[in-house]
């Protein structure tokens, strides 16, 4: 690790563990509301300790559904609240490990973890100290996680190429990552990416979508989507001063861990939902722009038809057809970043 990366660490623990005390002192909207939840997850957090829901610092709520059972990594998990919303998805039967380096934050979530496994009546959850860019530290081995979770955490990495390295090391074939982060629509100055306030805001470290696309399509994922995005206000005078030239959001994301094409390709394949996700009984949203009711079939690029029937949705989905036959590329266009699609049921 560069001497540069060792002072931002320090200037991100530093503004986590000292500097903030509460939600109330973040200085910009990066860390989302609660509004922002999905109704089901709202009642779950009655059951979260309240010491543990004030020192909550995220953005969006990148929980996926169909966790009964799961083995979900949640890297920085800070207090745990996420921890323990997913303590209640996986069930009793399941297992939740969180990650963070920050030690005033792990030692709320630890103080409070015999309470959750009261309350819950199942103790599911474990909380490493250590970092997301080296998780074999932590003892998290290769192809052993289900769904690799993040809540507005990746944008403080300094390394966020071996971040995304480790997630894909410890998924299982088929797993998925899901989380939300902010995004920047172009490369911040590299003396903005080192200033502790903007930093500690999540919005020094932002990525460039382009330059997180170009990781990931080296890392053997070149086909990650949307799942929804908000713009991010800066309504703090000192911050907009700073950095008021750049645009930033908060994004939800999704990506799978199997063999995919970099562009959608058409094999004449249809998917319809069966409404099995007890959260989701009319309709289910792979990304902003396939929206799948329930029952109603719709047509599918390749990889879409993939991500349904190899990772853990395919219990849900009835998807026809196989790859025997090739149409050329699907009649679909790509959705403009910085925009919201609409669910046509085209691909990318």
């Amino acid at each position: 690790m560069t001497t540069t990366h060792i002072e931002i660490e320090e200037s991100v623990r530093h503004y986590y563990g000292q500097v903030l005390q509460s939600s109330n002192d973040l200085k910009t909207s990066a860390c989302c509301s609660v509004d922002a939840m999905p109704t089901y997850l709202k009642p779950l957090l009655s059951a979260v300790h309240p010491e543990v829901m004030e020192r909550f610092y995220g953005c969006g709520s990148p929980l996926p559904p169909a966790l009964q059972g799961k083995t979900v990594l949640d890297l920085g998990c800070g207090t745990g609240r996420d921890c323990y919303l997913l303590s209640q998805l996986v069930g009793a039967t399941g297992r939740v490990i969180g990650i963070d380096m920050t030690p005033e934050q792990l030692e709320i979530a630890v103080r409070h973890r015999d309470w959750h496994a009261q309350r819950f009546g199942y103790d599911n959850v474990e909380f490493l100290h250590g970092h997301i860019e080296n998780l074999s530290t932590a003892g998290i081995a290769d192809n052993s996680i289900d769904v690799v979770v993040s809540n507005c955490v990746i944008n403080l990495s300094p390394e966020k190429q071996r971040v995304m390295a480790e997630i894909f090391r410890v998924l299982k074939p088929g797993g998925e990552l899901y989380f939300s982060d902010v995004f920047a629509d172009r490369r911040i100055p590299a003396a903005l990416r080192r200033d502790p306030i903007l930093l500690g805001e999540c919005l020094g470290g932002a990525l460039y979508w382009e330059d997180f696309r170009r990781i990931l399509q080296e890392l053997g994922c070149p086909d990650v989507r949307m799942v929804k995005q908000s713009p991010i206000s800066l309504d703090d005078p000192e911050v907009a001063a700073k950095i008021g030239m750049v645009k930033f959001r908060s994004v939800t994301v999704r990506a799978f861990k199997m063999p995919l094409e970099d562009r959608c390709e058409d094999y004449g394949q249809v998917a319809c939902y069966l409404g099995s996700i007890p959260e989701y009984l009319h309709a289910f949203d792979l990304d902003d722009h396939h929206h799948f009711e329930t029952g109603r079939p719709l047509r599918v690029c390749g990889n879409t038809a993939d991500m349904l029937a190899a990772s853990r949705y395919a219990e849900h989905f009835q998807v026809l057809g196989d790859k025997s036959r090739h149409f050329g590329l699907f009649d679909c266009v790509p959705a403009v970043q910085g925009e919201t699609s609409s669910a046509s049921g085209d691909c990318c």
